[in-house]
């Protein structure tokens, strides 16, 4: 059985008036920025089921704003974020869509209409990606993550794997998904690595290489 932990039940510390449609719309917004990690000039949610028929009235729509400009789940400024999206030359539209068979608190966040990432709000605060781009995927946020994504061909896992050896940080958990010829990886940290590092992987051929809070600001 799963363990329950107290954060699970009282969920985040917070601003607003729900942990699924605020907080967990909120870490979204930040996850899907990390991943698409360019400079955003516009974006725009596609919400599905319970989001999509109640985003207004519980603060998801400013959430999720908050959540691509950077803020935290606790940041006064989430009920301004509109107001700081425009200062930062950011456009932004809602748009109400059937996502499919997933969780009722999904949406699809896509910037500069050309990058996508789908995630769910799971409660709590919880989330989790599901979709970069058109590929499945299962990241969470939970531990420090790297994201890349590269032309699949053989040996690129031995590579990935012996290129991190050299890192000093551990590969907590592996996935690997692929759609057509593009392959997605999902690497979870057992701890965080410096920029010089992080750097080092861009050696390798990716079309992009991303970090979820897995590299030490200085």
């Amino acid at each position: 059985m799963k363990e329950i932990s107290l954060f699970d039940i009282l969920g985040p510390v917070m601003i607003g008036p729900s942990s699924s449609h605020t907080a967990g719309a909120l870490r979204l917004g930040n996850i899907a920025a990390m991943i698409y990690q360019e400079e955003a000039h516009q974006v725009d949610f596609y919400l599905h089921g319970s989001f999509a028929k109640t985003y207004r009235g519980h603060g998801t729509d400013l959430a999720l704003v908050a959540g691509v400009l950077g803020l935290t789940t606790y940041d006064e400024r989430i009920v301004g974020a509109f107001s700081l999206a425009e200062q930062a030359g950011i456009a932004f539209d809602f748009h109400e869509k059937d996502l499919g068979y997933v969780h009722p608190n999904t949406v699809k966040i896509v910037f500069d209409q050309s990058f996508s990432v789908t995630g769910s709000s799971l409660g709590g605060g919880r989330v989790e990606i599901i979709e970069i781009n058109g590929t499945e995927v299962s990241l969470q946020g939970d531990y420090p993550t790297l994201v890349l994504q590269y032309e699949d061909q053989l040996g690129m896992i031995q590579k990935i794997s012996a290129l991190m050896a050299g890192t000093g940080v551990n590969i907590a958990t592996m996935k690997v998904t692929r759609q057509r010829r593009l392959a997605t990886m999902v690497l979870e940290l057992d701890g965080k690595m410096d920029l010089s590092t992080f750097k080092s992987l861009e050696s390798l051929d990716f079309y992009y290489l991303a970090s979820v809070g897995a590299v030490e600001e200085k």
